[in-house]
């Protein structure tokens, strides 16, 4: 990360009025660029720190004075990691900020407002990632005011402490990011029109981990009217996890800290925190199926018409897994995870459904896709990703809502990732520079067709282009746009793939739940952890035969 953090300081001399914004806790002072205002780390919550840590979020305080808003908040705690950039960043367990770009005369305008929430498998991320940058979006659609958002991660962020002493006092800690995320949607819909937002008119949209999240907050009641469209790319309400998936990350947190209550937690500084979280390492949770903040069953919640009317705009890419072949370090350890995840997930299916799997890899071999990795990589596409957002669309879809799914096709040209898990937000952000996903040479045209379906849906709740109709989604015909080489409406996409595992979401396939026995599992973790993750392919490698065939 090259940014180097610096705090925003008061402002005791002259400033810029026409580059302020005057909110409830301060007037803000950002910088303009290109006719585009930006505003960075400005404050929507009290510090979660001391007395509130694993607290609900507070929101922020009203104040006087006049402030700097150059710089990025400091990035939510977590290990780093090359692919979450905002890892590098400065981090503080005071990180509860958002940043607003607007264009040039924002002063009385009322624009439709679009609120990015970052990914990062709800254990990673912040918005002082680059791919992030609200710049090249809003100069390119200055009808629209951006704002990104950061929440509480792993540790801080998703941790249920119910079962240690002291726990009833933190009875939502299982979803502190998400409600981290509520505060800052009501604190922009008290505040936006100073940036010339239009508080009525505001819709979230979120990629992987802030996907789920966009699919998650139309389920609580906190949130409701705070936003009227969701765009969710690459994650549903099938990233989330039981009472009892919770608890492995509590008691790894117990074992390193030392700790037996929720007292002795609460007394270990920032700096202890932080490196008990470099040995939890790769560990963290999900959002917490609770009763409380969530319902305990979300696919019945979404049957049942308890997402609150919404937009919903809602898809996956098509080979989403392959993201992973450059976090697990390259082509062999990826192939081997693969196994390894599908031998853990068929001994939870009973024999009919081994069948459909069954019938399903045979399917992708008729389409050409031979070797049995990638076969394995095509199930889990679908299991995790494309069905349930299918599933969570037709369902909200039925209960009258506008719903579109999208399927995105256009790969990167890094070798071997296709059509990868975040290879899209360059596109929907403008940031071509920002080539991590997409490798060089990304498209630019699709960039510009993608921001205006986006903005569109955001002004109008119709995300049809001139030249592209995109009618929404319904059990009858399954309209679906694919965004690739070819921009246009299916009907009935992948629709043998959708019968044959349909069924098999009543699983509730999640991250948790990919996991191997634990002893062998426990083992694993520990050797990428000592070792590096070469070494745990090492010992896939002894495992199971590897198949060495590409594609």
């Amino acid at each position: 990360m090259k940014e180097i953090y610096q705090p925003n300081n008061p402002i005791t001399g002259d400033y810029d009025v026409n580059c302020a914004a005057v909110c409830k806790n301060g007037a803000f002072v950002g910088i303009v660029n290109e006719g585009v205002t930006a505003f960075r780390g400005i404050p929507f919550a009290e510090p979660p720190v001391g007395p509130l840590r694993w607290k609900e979020p507070m929101p922020a305080s009203a104040r006087e004075g006049v402030f700097e808003a150059l710089h990025n908040g400091p990035t939510a705690i977590q290990t780093e990691l090359d692919s979450e950039r905002a890892s590098f960043y400065h981090q503080s367990e005071d990180c509860l900020y958002l940043n607003v770009w607007t264009a040039k005369d924002f002063v009385g305008a009322k624009r439709p407002v679009m609120v990015f929430i970052h990914g990062g498998n709800y254990g990673w991320g912040g918005t002082a990632d680059p791919l992030y940058d609200g710049h090249n979006f809003v100069a390119s659609h200055p009808e629209i005011v951006l704002v990104t958002i950061a929440y509480r991660v792993g540790i801080f962020g998703f941790m249920d402490f119910s079962s240690v002493p002291g726990g009833e006092a933190f009875p939502k800690s299982g979803n502190l990011g998400l409600l981290d995320q509520i505060c800052a949607l009501r604190y922009i819909r008290e505040n936006i029109e100073s940036f010339g937002g239009d508080p009525d008119n505001v819709t979230i949209f979120g990629e992987s981990a802030g996907a789920g999240s966009v699919s998650l907050l139309p389920l609580i009641p906190a949130a409701k009217g705070l936003f009227s469209r969701v765009i969710a790319e690459s994650g549903s309400i099938a990233l989330t996890y039981s009472r009892e998936e919770m608890q492995p990350l509590t008691r790894q947190l117990l074992k390193h800290s030392g700790a037996k209550t929720m007292a002795d937690l609460c007394a270990l500084s920032e700096a202890e925190l932080k490196k008990i979280n470099e040995k939890v390492g790769q560990t963290n949770n999900f959002p917490e199926r609770d009763g409380i903040v969530l319902p305990m069953d979300l696919y019945a919640a979404y049957k049942n018409g308890e997402a609150y009317p919404v937009d919903m705009l809602i898809g996956t890419n098509a080979d989403e897994l392959r993201y992973w072949i450059l976090d697990l370090g390259g082509l062999a350890p990826f192939r081997q995870t693969g196994y390894l995840m599908y031998e853990g997930v068929m001994k939870q299916f009973d024999k009919q459904d081994r069948r459909r799997v069954n019938e399903f890899l045979r399917l992708q071999a008729k389409k050409g896709i031979t070797s049995k990795p990638y076969q394995v990589t095509e199930l889990f596409n679908e299991l995790l990703f494309r069905l349930p957002a299918v599933s969570q669309g037709e369902m909200h879809a039925a209960n009258g809502n506008r719903v579109y799914q999208y399927y995105w096709t256009y790969p990167s040209s890094i070798p071997h990732l296709k059509a990868c898990h975040a290879v899209e937000l360059a596109y929907v952000f403008g940031n071509l520079r920002e080539t991590i996903y997409t490798g060089e040479n990304p498209r630019e045209e699709l960039s510009e067709t993608v921001r205006q379906m986006w903005t569109n849906f955001a002004r109008t709740g119709d995300p049809s282009i001139e030249g592209t109709v995109w009618t929404p989604y319904t059990a009858r015909d399954r309209g679906t746009m694919l965004l690739g080489e070819k921009i246009g409406l299916e009907k009935d996409w992948r629709e043998t793939e959708r019968k044959y595992l349909l069924p098999l979401l009543r699983y509730r396939i999640n991250g948790n739940s990919l996991n191997l026995t634990a002893g062998l599992n426990k083992f694993l973790i520990t050797a990428a952890i000592v070792a590096g993750v070469s070494a745990a392919a090492l010992l896939l490698r002894f495992l199971f035969n590897r198949d060495s065939s590409d594609e």
